[in-house]
Order: C-alpha cells, then sequence, then structure tokens
C-alpha cells in the first residue's frame, strides 16, 4: 500500500512538471501550430539531408503533430517520418539525436542490437543526448 501510494505521488508530480514543460509552446490555433511547423522544417531539413546521407535513404513524407509521449516515429513500410513539434523545446544536440534515431528505424524497425548498432555509426553521443533530454524535460529547460 505504501508503495502504490508513492508511486501514484511519484507519476503526479511528473506529470505535472512534463505539462508545465510542454505548456512554454502554445499550440492551440492552426496559426501557432502552422508557426511551429516553419520553425522546425526549417530546423530539420539540413539535419534530415545528413542522416539521409548517412543511412543511405530519405524519408518519403516527413510531417509534423502535436504529440507529448513521443518526440518523434517512424513508419518503415511508408517511409513516412513524424516529428513533435514540442521538439522546439529542446536543444539542438537533442533534437538530432530524435532525427538520428528515426532516420536510423529507416533502416531497422526495432530497438534490437543491430539498431542501435547503426545509431552508434550514425551518431555516437545518443546515450549522452538520450540523457540531455530527460533533464532538459525534468529540468524545464526550453530553448524556444
Amino acid at each position: 500500500r505504501d508503495w502504490m501510494a508513492k508511486a501514484l505521488e511519484r507519476t503526479s508530480q511528473r506529470m505535472e512538471r512534463d505539462g508545465e514543460f510542454f505548456a512554454r509552446m502554445p499550440l492551440r490555433t492552426p496559426q501557432e501550430r502552422r508557426e511551429a511547423d516553419e520553425r522546425l522544417s526549417e530546423m530539420l531539413s539540413p539535419m534530415l539531408e545528413k542522416y539521409s546521407a548517412l543511412v543511405g535513404r530519405k524519408p518519403e513524407a516527413v510531417r509534423f503533430n502535436s504529440a507529448r509521449t513521443r518526440w518523434g516515429s517512424c513508419n518503415r513500410s511508408t517511409r513516412e517520418i513524424r516529428f513533435s513539434r514540442y521538439l522546439l523545446l529542446l536543444p539542438q544536440f537533442c533534437v538530432e539525436h530524435v532525427v538520428a534515431h528515426e532516420m536510423a528505424h529507416l533502416l531497422v524497425a526495432d530497438h534490437s542490437p543491430r539498431f542501435y548498432a547503426v545509431m552508434d555509426r550514425i551518431f555516437p553521443q545518443w546515450k549522452q543526448a538520450r540523457k540531455a533530454t530527460r533533464e532538459a524535460v525534468e529540468a524545464g529547460q526550453s530553448i524556444g
């Protein structure tokens, strides 16, 4: 019982902290979303070119959403990559990690040792970037 109460409290605190982080970038109106899409497209374009060359594949489509539970996703069969507009709240090093991660999924669909071998090759600092992303959200840091 005590363990459950503590776990619920930790979850509640995390949800509050994460809500404060994401609230830093309002995306309520179509105009706010369009502006975020433009900024994100400009930021990601050179990264997508770089990692397309490194993995030897290009995405068929790149789309943006307002996901709060994942920074990006890749549909390997359609070669469509989606990125959360909230990437704009992260340091560029962290954003580049997400781009590299999703581009690696164009080669390997899962998170197997083979996937992480690709990550080691194209973005060797992925562990540091993943940690920095978690720390940025926890600290409420923002670049936007």
